[in-house]
């Protein structure tokens, strides 16, 4: 890969980063909730309508909610492969670092490469399908299935949902502390 393209890469990654930071937190977060609550503690199904509100941005409006959906999930999707190619230019560099937000970041990026990718990309399927395609509700909910890991049975998608969900809300927390927002905005509070 050019070294142009490797830089650029790094730029898009670190440009859109801050964007996504605050949808898909809210999202892995009310995903998470909606999940353990509903098969962990049996909330409520208002509790569980209200965090489908949150997550799949219904509170924009219903011809806004694809929208959103489709958006996070495609951004997620670039923050991934941005990531990985970053990765894989880098490889070599993290043999000599010390442990760091940074190299944990590299380290568990491909571990969640692939259930956050399944994620995104069933979601946005779901969702764009009943919305935009017409897929029946039979039809949709063979992504929606995948999307929740109800393949693993009940026992185990609880689990699976907070796994993926505490994945990506680690991935995104180290990221941002990699761009160092955190640290400037707490020097210019303690400066204060």
């Amino acid at each position: 890969m050019s070294k142009n393209l490797q830089f650029n890469l790094r730029k898009l990654h670190r440009k859109i980063a801050p964007i996504l930071f605050l949808p898909l937190l809210i999202s892995a977060l009310t995903g998470i909730a909606y999940r353990i609550g509903r098969s962990w503690f049996g909330l409520s199904d208002q509790f569980g309508d209200f965090m489908m509100i949150i997550h799949e941005g219904k509170y924009l409006g219903k011809p806004l909610a694809p929208v959103y959906v489709l958006l996070t999930g495609l951004g997620l999707a670039g923050m991934l492969v941005t990531g990985i190619f970053m990765l894989k230019q880098r490889q070599n560099q993290s043999k000599s670092d010390k442990f760091s937000t940074r190299l944990l970041h590299r380290f568990l990026a491909p571990v969640f490469f692939l259930p956050l990718v399944v994620s995104a990309s069933t979601g946005i399927t779901y969702r764009l399908g009943k919305t935009w395609f017409g897929l029946s509700t039979e039809q949709a909910q063979l992504f929606l299935d995948i999307h929740q890991g109800n393949y693993l049975g009940s026992s185990w998608r609880g689990v699976y949902i907070l796994l993926v969900g505490l994945g990506l809300i680690f991935m995104l927390v180290t990221g941002m502390e990699m761009t160092g927002i955190f640290r400037n905005n707490l020097i210019k509070v303690q400066a204060k």
